[in-house]
């Protein structure tokens, strides 16, 4: 399965802002060198118990044979992390993560299911591909200026 930045209505754009955090932000989506993007850019600050901006994609389930996803993505050197709602995921904020960093080049960023950690004690890990229900592409706890390239999402 792969999932791709085509369609910018597939995406949307959401911040810290939702709960009353001072982030800012925004998500374009490009067509260059033979690709697709999303480019996710803005300013996250922790000011105001915030501390986030990321682009959410709904899904009706992984491949059950799923393992991990491969990202192709490329940015500034930061750290970004990707969240995986769940059918366990009663509220907004819970969520399974794993965490990469984006180097300056197009790069495949392999993020294994097994890696990644529920952030709350209610959550059992592991995930289950079949109960994904939305992936997150985040920019996440600390004062930083975001900017990442999302150029893919690959299943395997």
């Amino acid at each position: 399965m792969q999932i791709d930045f085509q369609d910018p209505d597939d995406w949307r754009f959401i911040s810290d802002q939702v709960m009353g955090g001072v982030s800012t932000g925004r998500v374009d989506f490009h067509a260059a060198d033979g690709r697709h993007y999303a480019t996710l850019a803005g300013d996250v600050s922790t000011e105001n118990n915030g501390g986030f901006i990321q682009i959410r994609r709904d899904v009706d389930g992984l491949p059950a044979s799923a393992t991990a996803m491969v990202l192709t993505v490329r940015g500034n050197g930061a750290a970004y992390k990707v969240h995986l709602r769940t059918r366990q995921s009663e509220r907004p904020w819970h969520y399974f993560a794993a965490s990469f960093d984006a180097p300056a080049e197009w790069t495949d960023i392999t993020l294994p299911l097994a890696d990644f950690a529920p952030n709350k004690d209610h959550l059992q890990a592991p995930v289950h591909p079949t109960d994904v229900r939305s992936i997150g592409i985040v920019a996440y706890g600390a004062d930083y200026h975001a900017k990442l390239d999302i150029a893919g999402i690959v299943l395997r």
